[in-house]
């Protein structure tokens, strides 16, 4: 019995763990591809399977999508993804990774004391204010979210706090 070397979309969904919709959707966003048959039916080379693989594994690091299908930029879409497009994809994404590190770390440290806002400690607390004079400028603990911000944006311009929301 010989092997095809393409996969269907109901085989690769099975053998990567990611559903037909799932599937449907990145190739909507650009990041795997398909061909056609004469039946109109996806087909889809084998290295679809590594290339989901690292899809898999930068969203669960929250890479977004727009940077995952900038990293495949440079691997034709019937090319198996290899150790030097990860190392490539890897370099790229650390700085992310890392931001968001730093921001999640700087959020925690705010958050260390606090006890949820029945507030015991309304001298220290981050997040106090007196007769809700922050509610112009929006929901949340406007304080906190200054303050994150303003380290972020200190380490690297342009950054914001959206991002770990």
């Amino acid at each position: 019995m010989e092997i095809s070397r393409d996969l269907s979309v109901g085989e690769v969904a099975e053998r990567s763990g990611v559903a037909i919709s799932t599937l449907h959707f990145y190739e909507t966003k650009g990041l795997i591809a398909s061909r056609r048959t004469s039946g109109n039916q996806r087909r889809y080379p084998r290295g679809i399977l590594r290339r989901i693989a690292i899809i898999k594994i930068a969203q669960r690091a929250g890479i977004p999508l727009a940077e995952i299908r900038k990293a495949f930029v440079a691997i034709p879409p019937d090319q198996t993804p290899n150790a030097r497009d990860w190392a490539r994809a890897m370099k790229t994404w650390t700085a992310t990774l890392q931001a968001r590190i730093e921001d999640l770390t700087a959020l925690r440290d705010k958050l260390y004391g606090c006890i949820g806002c029945g507030c015991l400690s309304l001298r220290d607390c981050p997040l106090r204010n007196a007769d809700d004079r922050l509610a112009a400028e929006g929901a949340g603990p406007r304080i906190l979210i200054k303050a994150v911000g303003k380290a972020s944006k200190a380490r690297r311009p342009g950054a914001s706090l959206s991002r770990i929301r």
